[in-house]
């Protein structure tokens, strides 16, 4: 994810084909317990945020490695984009190797997010590394196979294998563009494959995933999910970004989630959601959740309604017909402010517009939403 953008005008075109009927509500889980494998947090931003001052706190505000604070509550998975060359440094392999190595002693599992960029891939952005620019489609499967293999052979080597691989990030126009663009099926196939062959030949064992945002939308998710697979396209799980306040209500979710695993034979995991547990910001950029017309009715901007929402979210990956429903990842649970620790990796003035959705809260301390997520269904 990046902050929320959308299709280009083609692109949406592209995906204008009929979704299904009225979406059935979400099956009844108060006394359904079943567990989640997957409690995960993406802390992507976690190097950064420390080398700029950040410190984090239990809730009666000791000060403690976030990582333990995470495996104390419960967490199962870190998920960790990776960038091919970024203007500030992070988030690359040099990067993800140190955090993987403290995921490992904590007992929490690697989640790998690769973006094939040099920043955000996301619906309305899937830039070519500058590395790449000037490579064909061979040279541009070549690269993918080559920078996948590379990330994960590394983690393999020093002992911290990953337990999860996506292979792009937010794909609902593609990747690499413009050459593996909606419009050029044949050409994201192959760069797919490539992925996934690196992923495999480098970890038999990992467990791949391709992800899509918009987790409310059927018509995007038949329409691109038939095309991967008229194309061979083989993968794990499918993924899917999950905003309340982006991508259509719950039970909108719950249809599309019944309907796809069924569909395609997959288990699906909720790759991406997040709550604000306040609408304040604690510095001058405007954050993304600001005004109470964003919020989901009976889920109020506090720390409460943050965890409540926690809830919803597990029982909707628990209800996915035939245990299907893998579970879910928080998405920046770390990402508390901090001065140049901003959302542009080329900018380091740029600001923070996620904090107020961090699982942190302005004091630094772990706020109760951590502890649902970890334990609840766990």
């Amino acid at each position: 994810m990046r902050r929320r953008s959308v299709l280009t005008a083609a692109g949406a075109a592209a995906l204008a084909i009929p979704v299904l009927g009225a979406a059935p509500a979400v099956a009844s889980t108060a006394g359904d317990r079943r567990r989640l494998e997957i409690r995960g947090v993406d802390i992507s931003s976690l190097p950064k945020n420390e080398d700029h001052g950040a410190v984090f706190r239990t809730a009666d505000g000791r000060r403690q490695d976030p990582v333990r604070i995470l495996a104390d509550s419960g967490v199962t998975h870190a998920r960790l984009k990776v960038w091919v060359n970024p203007a500030d440094g992070y988030n690359n392999k040099a990067r993800v190797l140190p955090l993987a190595r403290r995921l490992k002693r904590a007992g929490i599992g690697i989640w790998v997010d690769f973006h094939y960029s040099d920043t955000w891939a996301d619906p309305a952005h899937q830039t070519k590394p500058a590395a790449w620019a000037d490579l064909d489609v061979a040279g541009l499967s070549r690269a993918v196979y080559d920078h996948t293999a590379d990330v994960l052979g590394a983690l393999r080597r020093q002992g911290t294998p990953a337990e999860l691989v996506q292979i792009g990030n937010e794909l609902n126009g593609g990747m690499l563009w413009p050459d593996g663009n909606w419009e050029h099926w044949d050409n994201l196939a192959a760069f797919l494959k490539a992925g996934l062959s690196a992923a495999r030949d480098t970890q038999p064992r990992i467990r791949t995933i391709l992800h899509l945002a918009n987790g409310g939308d059927n018509g995007l998710y038949r329409w691109w999910f038939d095309n991967a697979l008229s194309y061979g396209v083989d993968f794990d799980i499918i993924g899917l970004s999950y905003y309340p306040f982006w991508h259509g209500s719950v039970e909108q979710a719950a249809g599309n989630m019944a309907d796809i695993t069924a569909r395609y034979g997959k288990p699906c995991v909720i790759a991406e959601t997040a709550y604000p547990f306040t609408l304040e910001s604690e510095d001058d950029i405007n954050d993304i959740m600001n005004d109470p017309s964003q919020l989901t009715p009976g889920y109020p901007a506090t720390p409460a309604g943050q965890a409540a929402w926690l809830r919803a979210v597990a029982d909707l990956a628990a209800a996915v017909p035939g245990g299907q429903g893998l579970g879910y990842c928080y998405w920046e649970g770390v990402w508390t402010y901090r001065a140049g620790s901003g959302w542009n990796p080329q900018d380091p003035t740029s600001g923070n517009a996620w904090e107020n959705l961090a699982l942190f809260d302005f004091e630094d301390r772990v706020l109760p939403g951590l502890r649902t997520l970890g334990r609840y269904r766990g």
